[in-house]
């Protein structure tokens, strides 16, 4: 007898789709953490990208030290996926050339294969966001990838290296700028810089895992609540709208 109810196999141009994304999810993903080369940079606010590329690197038990596309890099697996961790050597306001370069060589769709790493002058030291697109809010390292992509849809996860000013010094505008990104972060916030990039490491690999949305809402969550009224993303300065972002 003939059953005549609707096939619960999808048609072929479904099953042949959701192979090709799932051959596409199944190919490289690139991490890339923004900072300026150099010893005198290494420990300053903003290589908070380099230090969380080095962060993950040391806990897949991996050396970002080959060179490909204008930066270095290293190359490890997670959730299954080949994921590309790579630190631009173009010094922070040329980033996007690096960033394209191996966008471009890898195949990837940067919308859904990239996560860009950088430091936030606007969050406060000790907290971190995800988003999937925006503008660069002055950060040039930002706007260079914007730029080389040419487009704002690109995920980035945005370290705070903001101090954490009293609400009258930041309506007055007394805020840090170039001589505070480039210059050797104090003990003290190393510390708390350092526990926040086991949390980045964290999240980076759980992007691979649980994918974008579920982890924004799971770490800025967590993130707001453990920074709930920092005047810094409340109060953005003008002049740190335009800042120099190093060499």
């Amino acid at each position: 007898m003939h059953d005549s109810r609707p096939s619960s196999e999808p048609p072929h141009e479904q099953r042949l789709a959701g192979a090709a994304e799932q051959e596409r999810r199944s190919g490289p993903f690139l991490v890339v953490g923004l900072g300026n080369p150099g010893p005198e940079y290494l420990w300053t606010p903003h290589n908070a990208g380099f230090m969380a590329i080095d962060r993950i690197a040391q806990q897949e038990g991996v050396a970002v030290q080959n060179r490909r596309c204008r930066a270095a890099t290293a190359a490890c697996r997670m959730a299954g996926r080949t994921v590309v961790l790579a630190k631009p050597e173009t010094y922070m306001n040329l980033s996007g050339l690096a960033v394209a370069a191996l966008v471009r060589e890898l195949g990837l769709d940067p919308v859904e294969d990239l996560l860009v790493i950088y430091d936030e002058l606007d969050l406060t030291l000790g907290t971190f966001k995800i988003r999937e697109r925006g503008s660069p809010a002055g950060h040039n390292g930002a706007r260079s990838v914007t730029g080389a992509l040419g487009t704002q849809e690109w995920l980035r996860l945005r370290i705070g290296v903001g101090p954490d000013l009293p609400p009258e010094a930041a309506r007055g505008g007394r805020r840090p700028g170039r001589d505070y990104l480039l210059s050797p972060m104090r003990k003290t916030d190393l510390t708390v810089l350092d526990e926040v990039l086991d949390r980045v490491a964290t999240a980076t690999r759980r992007i691979l895992e649980l994918g974008r949305v579920a982890v924004m809402n799971e770490f800025n969550r967590k993130e707001r609540r453990a920074d709930p009224a920092s005047p810094l993303d409340k109060n953005r300065s003008p002049a740190n709208e335009d800042r120099n972002d190093g060499p």
